[in-house]
């Protein structure tokens, strides 16, 4: 059976049910590289330019990895816009080039453009392309994609009963979660997927806040429809999908008393993230705003004290609010 490696990151947390789905339709066995850790973000650091941002450098240290194993292919796909209008950072047009150049002993790579800036008919076109070179005809390539797009949406179902799109992946492949519900606070947090689901880079955030009593509010867990809307309400519109998503984002959760408070995950060296991060930095005014900015030297000490920090700030803020509420007559 033809062996098919899908890296574990950028985007991976966003489509991976939809190619993992589509290549298994189409006959292939998919391999997925381990969960990020520190081996593998040593080997990305070795083969990236300083320049790249954090995630690409963890990606690039997951494309190693597979390495070792016995693939046909991988896929790396050339990503440059997921929807008309829109697009993604340019330093993800340019990866599959990138890692050609950097990473030895590559097994052929599956280089899928997808721009849907404008049209989907390249995107079809490349689909087929792909689908061809499993000997499938284009009826079982479309029904493929169809399948893949089902159980994406599956997967984007449980992302907004309250799983992190890593957790539903993981739902989806038959693993069983209970996040718990003992929580006190309500926490909006913010960041482009492949940062924030990734627990290397993003050092687990999102369950240590959940031990601080936090309930975590993630953007999919959003009404898609209300995002973009608040998001239009900026006098240009962002052009950049998950920084749109970002700003629609933070405007939703400002505007709703079910959130206490919002963090913003940065990663030093994104240039969407400098821009979208400093533009909800000024525009949240009635709800406690605070940014993290991470990278591959960001130590875990001092961003659980920041965390705690700030949960402590939103409790004593509450408990100061409930105590001014109480009547002079006792």
């Amino acid at each position: 059976m033809t062996r098919v490696g899908i890296p574990r990151g950028l985007f991976y947390f966003y489509y991976y049910p939809l190619w993992k789905t589509f290549f298994n339709d189409l006959g292939a066995e998919v391999i997925t590289s381990p969960p990020s850790n520190r081996s593998i973000i040593d080997g990305g650091l070795r083969l990236t330019v300083d320049e790249a941002c954090f995630p690409i450098k963890v990606y690039f240290g997951h494309v190693n990895e597979l390495c070792r194993e016995k693939l046909d292919y991988i896929f790396i796909p050339r990503i440059i816009s997921v929807e008309a209008k829109s697009y993604i950072c340019p330093k993800f047009m340019g990866i599959p080039d990138m890692i050609k150049a950097s990473v030895p002993d590559l097994p052929e790579i599956i280089d899928l453009t997808v721009d849907l800036s404008k049209s989907d008919r390249d995107f079809k076109s490349g689909l087929f392309r792909v689908g061809k070179m499993f000997g499938q005809n284009r009826r079982a390539i479309a029904d493929a994609y169809k399948h893949g797009m089902q159980e994406l949406n599956f997967c984007r179902l449980l992302a907004r009963q309250g799983f992190s799109p890593a957790e539903a992946i993981r739902i989806w492949e038959g693993d069983s979660l209970d996040i718990g519900n003992n929580f006190d606070l309500n926490i909006g947090l913010l960041g482009h997927g492949y940062s924030l689901y990734d627990n290397a880079i993003s050092m687990n955030l999102i369950n240590r806040l959940r031990e601080m009593g936090c309930r975590v509010i993630l953007p999919e867990m959003l009404p898609a429809e209300q995002i973009e809307a608040a998001a239009a309400t900026m006098p240009k519109r962002v052009f950049w999908t998950l920084g749109r998503r970002m700003v629609g984002s933070a405007f939703t959760m400002e505007n709703t008393t079910l959130v206490d408070g919002i963090i913003y995950v940065a990663c030093f060296g994104c240039g969407p993230d400098s821009l979208i991060g400093e533009i909800i930095l000024r525009k949240i005014k009635h709800k406690p705003f605070m940014m993290l900015t991470i990278d591959e030297h960001t130590g875990q000490a001092g961003m659980m004290t920041r965390l705690e920090a700030f949960c402590d700030m939103l409790r004593r803020e509450r408990r100061i609010k409930d105590e001014s509420n109480l009547s002079s007559y006792g």
